[in-house]
């Protein structure tokens, strides 16, 4: 039995997803520090160009190795800029089934960035690797994750009383973590035909590759740094 994902990329008509890179550190680390990555992930505040270092050379591509999951960076396919990330994990190989979250960077908010990328992952899980369920959980004030999972056809399922912390900072700039709910989305390989409207508006997942297939590829220009923090996040 298959107990790890291959090491991939993914393209859509917008973006691509591949692992992460040296090059993705400086814009992973501004991206992350974004008050409300902050607010709504547990990822360390501050986090600093050592995190962002740590996790972009060893720890995105230990989620792969070690059988946990699967991360990758999304980026623009025009600029080369790094739109966000999506992360598989808690992977269950014996029923096929895993969870996703997505982070997106300010500056690519409102765009469709989230949705595009979370259902090209979802489209190559289900027809590639013979996946039967993908599962997200947003927490129940974060709206923005809630329209990314209805977008791409997702069924919600329940709450999860008081499962998870998120942070909320107070007037004196000082973050505290307060607990919350999870909304349970779930996504089969049936709901996939009800994306035809998304196609309409943002490209269907077209194309991967493998990394002997990204090594015989041109040289990509380095990334450029996320500068924008006007818009919520999806997680």
């Amino acid at each position: 039995m298959t107990t790890t994902f291959p090491d991939v990329t993914i393209s859509t008509d917008r973006l691509v997803l591949r692992p992460f890179e040296e090059e993705d550190v400086t814009a992973l680390a501004e991206m992350m520090n974004d008050e409300q990555v902050t607010a709504w992930t547990p990822v360390p505040h501050p986090y600093t160009l050592t995190d962002a270092r740590a996790w972009a050379a060893h720890g995105s591509h230990a989620e792969r190795t070690a059988g946990r999951g699967l991360v990758l960076a999304v980026t623009e396919f025009l600029t080369h800029r790094l739109v966000g990330t999506v992360h598989l994990r808690d992977t269950d190989w014996r029923t096929r089934t895993t969870e996703i979250r997505y982070v997106t960077a300010p500056w690519a908010r409102g765009e469709g960035y989230a949705s595009e990328s979370v259902l090209a992952v979802a489209r190559w899980l289900f027809r590639e690797q013979r996946f039967e369920r993908l599962e997200l959980r947003t927490a129940a004030d974060n709206t923005a994750s809630q329209q990314v999972a209805q977008k791409i056809g997702c069924i919600s399922e329940g709450v999860l009383r008081n499962a998870w912390t998120v942070r909320t900072q107070g007037a004196d700039g000082v973050w505290t973590d307060t607990r919350t709910d999870l909304i349970v989305w779930s996504l089969l390989p049936e709901d996939l035909d009800d994306a035809d409207a998304f196609d309409e508006a943002y490209g269907a997942y077209d194309a991967y590759d493998n990394a002997e297939a990204r090594d015989a590829r041109t040289a990509r220009p380095a990334h450029a740094v996320a500068t924008d923090w006007n818009r919520p996040v999806t997680r």
